[in-house]
């Protein structure tokens, strides 16, 4: 199995507009950080995790043609802003595309995109077939994916385990208890926003304490922001078994 990083950053992506910080202005390829997203893929199934708005430029990149299913991890808007490109997987299936998502994010989604459900005829707009899920482990397909309860300040969000990874982003808690659902993950992919701590992100030293807690075989961080540092400088401060993730990295995983 494989699971690629579609983006690694946060909510304005890096480089930020305007900035011209260092890493802004870097050269190095491993700091341009699209809004986050993962892709899982199996033999059977692609399943993407969260459609930011680089949602089509990702997959253009990573030229993937078939896209069965997508989960949300909650409604920000760098998490489900790409959700009308879907188009052209459903003019390739002719059927609609799986979205698996809590009740009140599917609510943000009728808001956001009020002329999918509210056009139901009309020609060329996204065919979306909503799924309810909660905290309750469930299918896609022969695919069991195990959410994991956290929060992003106020805001009650799902990670998710497919096999032996775990992804989490956008969080600043987990329980102890829903901690347990990430024991055993040889993969764990957690985000790090920066340095200095923040009301709604892990800081990189509270991501770090996560991985330890749950020991996973290897860690990458996730949704950087450009105050976090250059990928190279941050790089070498990092224990052996956890890195930096950067748009387009390939992990393998089993289920």
């Amino acid at each position: 199995m494989e699971a690629i990083i579609l983006g690694s950053g946060t909510s304005q992506g890096v480089p930020v507009i305007g900035c011209k910080c260092n890493v802004c202005k870097s050269e190095d390829t491993k700091d341009h950080r699209l809004r986050s997203s993962l892709l899982i893929k199996t033999p059977e199934l692609n399943i993407l995790i969260d459609s930011g708005p680089d949602f089509r430029q990702q997959l253009l990149r990573e030229k993937i043609d078939k896209l069965d299913a997508i989960i949300f991890t909650h409604e920000h808007r760098d998490h489900i802003g790409g959700l009308d490109d879907v188009r052209a997987f459903n003019f390739m299936t002719k059927s609609p595309m799986d979205i698996y998502a809590e009740q009140r994010v599917q609510e943000a989604l009728r808001r956001e995109f009020y002329y999918v459900f509210s056009c139901a005829n009309y020609p060329g707009i996204p065919r979306l077939n909503l799924n309810t899920i909660d905290e309750t482990p469930f299918y896609i397909g022969n695919i069991k994916v195990i959410p994991i309860r956290a929060m992003h300040y106020k805001l009650p969000i799902l990670g998710f385990r497919i096999g032996d990874l775990s992804y989490i982003t956008d969080a600043n808690y987990i329980s102890e208890e829903e901690k347990k659902k990430i024991f055993g993950s040889k993969i764990l992919i957690i985000n790090a926003l920066r340095k200095k701590k923040h009301i709604s992100h892990f800081s990189l030293e509270e991501s770090l304490k996560i991985i330890k807690d749950c020991s996973p075989r290897h860690a990458y961080l996730t949704h950087i922001s450009h105050h976090l540092g250059l990928h190279k400088d941050i790089s070498l401060e990092l224990p052996e078994n956890t890195e930096l993730s950067y748009d387009g990295q390939k992990i393998k995983f089993n289920l």
